[in-house]
């Protein structure tokens, strides 16, 4: 991770200093043109596959409002921000009395990135309304993502999100929004994006200085997204994924033994994005492979690997977010996978 920008991965671009986005031409035509007509929803719920650009498109958005803050004058589409301008030093530097941004926050203790959104810091969001509330200027905030709120932080922006006011702006994100509260979902407007193509994921890749001449593999394994790009190229990822085969093709005490190299691996210091990496890479390897067991016939085995991915991906997120034993959770995790897929 970066120092400088906590959560943001080695060689990324932070979104509130990224200045091009690449795809996604129309839903961001879609905000200019909502924003131009004066009509648009208080909420935008920004959805998609993270590392898709549902950040920066978030930022680009916000920088066009805080920039041209009369709807009927604004520009018919969103131009890339000038990072000279002193809209966009503010927003960079996080400075900008007019645009709040909220994540999950660093422990002052250990240095790292909570594994929540708390309700301290949806506080922040009331007491940025209160202290903005005569400038008459538009007041945004970014929910970064939406899912990591916690139970009582998201029944805190639920209340917002029901008398929100005037000239506020939510752009609320999420990598899965089928997981957010209902009654949360229904006060935003979706806005979906999508994977994206391999043709504009290498130009994303090529804007961070990744060169072009990257394989098929690994925009395959990317699926669509900057992110799992950069996972599979700076962390380590793709060596995770051929050691998860390892686990899976190899019998006996062979088995036994990539199994411990992998959780050794996966359980070392510092490994919470690659750790991350893996829970969603054997959460879609689990569901694809029930899919894949529905689609042949093969239901009993289809309903079991289900509520396998069901059981994993809870149990292995349970260990991310409290810091439990990870290689005895990922022994047992590869072990329940293994005697399934031997059923």
């Amino acid at each position: 991770m970066s120092e400088d920008r906590p959560g943001v991965l080695d060689g990324a671009i932070a979104p509130q200093d990224n200045t091009k986005l690449f795809g996604h031409e129309e839903a961001e035509a879609f905000l200019a043109q909502s924003y131009r007509s004066g009509k648009g929803h208080h909420a935008v719920l920004i959805e998609g596959p993270e590392g898709v650009g549902k950040a920066t498109l978030a930022f680009r958005f916000a920088n066009h409002v805080l920039s041209h803050p009369d709807p009927a004058s604004a520009p018919e589409t969103i131009g890339d921000p000038d990072p000279s301008s002193a809209i966009s030093r503010q927003i960079s530097g996080g400075a900008s009395h007019n645009l709040l941004h909220l994540s999950r926050p660093v422990d002052d203790k250990t240095g790292k990135v909570k594994s929540a959104i708390t309700v301290d810091e949806v506080r922040r969001a009331g007491k940025f309304f209160s202290q903005t509330s005569g400038t008459g200027n538009w007041r945004i905030v970014i929910i970064d993502p939406a899912d990591d709120l916690n139970r009582n932080a998201a029944n805190a922006i639920l209340k917002i999100l029901e008398e929100p006011p005037k000239r506020a702006l939510f752009l609320v994100l999420s990598h899965a929004p089928g997981r957010l509260l209902p009654t949360i979902r229904s006060r935003c407007l979706p806005l979906k994006l999508a994977p994206l193509g391999d043709e504009i994921l290498r130009w994303a890749l090529a804007n961070l200085g990744v060169p072009a001449e990257q394989g098929s593999e690994l925009l395959s394994a990317a699926k669509g997204s900057v992110s799992e790009a950069l996972k599979l190229l700076n962390y380590g990822g793709g060596e995770i994924i051929e050691a998860y085969r390892q686990v899976l093709s190899a019998e006996g005490p062979a088995s036994r033994k990539a199994m411990h190299r992998l959780a050794d691996a996966l359980s070392s210091k510092d490994s919470d994005t690659i750790f991350g990496f893996f829970i969603s890479h054997i959460g879609d390897d689990i569901a694809e492979r029930a899919r894949a067991a529905a689609f042949g016939g093969y239901l009993g085995m289809a309903e079991r690997l289900a509520r396998l991915h069901s059981e994993t991906t809870e149990r292995l997120n349970i260990s991310q977010a409290y810091n439990l034993d990870r290689k005895q959770t990922l022994m047992t995790v590869l072990g329940e996978l293994k005697q399934q897929l031997s059923a």
